[in-house]
């Protein structure tokens, strides 16, 4: 008979956790909010690559595995040394994606409602989601010292997801434009 490892260790059960180094926080610290909010950012890229073409799966499965990388720089201080940390050559790839993306794309006149083909509506999700793990680790940043790497990935990775979005609008669908005072 195979005997499975549990999934559930019960050491959370007061509001703690582990960070990657064994020490032991309050579950709504703010280093676990900012990994936290980089895990969802994840999952709702997960979503996006159902919906989306071949060429932007490809690139989302690296983006997941940054993340994954940026949320394991996270959950250690700084000060713990030897630890994986993300580096300034994964945002020099997101740079030169967004301008090889962008040169195909019209200029916008106009914002853009979210919103078109399911992957760019998915993308735009993402891309809100990310603005929310990019503002958690600045308020991180404000208490503890981070790899600034981190929060610039973030930051580009917002742009990234807003180019991809209209990448595939025009790949499947329309953009929707933002209509000043429309409705009144």
């Amino acid at each position: 008979m195979i005997k499975l490892n549990k999934i559930y260790t019960k050491t959370g059960d007061r509001g703690d956790t582990a960070l990657g180094n064994g020490e032991r926080v309050l579950k709504d610290s703010l280093r676990v909010s900012a990994y936290g909010n980089v895990d969802e950012l994840n999952a709702s890229i997960g979503v996006v690559t159902l919906y989306a073409t071949p060429d932007l799966k490809g690139k989302l499965k690296n983006i997941q595995n940054d993340l994954f990388d940026l949320g394991a720089d996270l959950c250690v201080p700084v000060s713990e040394h030897n630890r994986l940390r993300l580096s300034r050559g994964r945002i020099e790839i997101l740079e030169a994606e967004i301008d090889e993306m962008n040169n195909g794309l019209e200029p916008l006149n106009s914002f853009i409602l979210p919103g078109g083909c399911k992957s760019a509506t998915f993308l735009h999700l993402a891309r809100t989601i990310c603005r929310r793990a990019e503002r958690s680790v600045v308020s991180l940043r404000s208490k503890e010292v981070i790899n600034e790497n981190t929060l610039v990935y973030l930051n580009r990775l917002s742009d990234w997801l807003f180019v991809a979005s209209r990448v595939e609008n025009q790949e499947n669908s329309t953009e929707v434009l933002w209509s000043p005072g429309k409705n009144k």
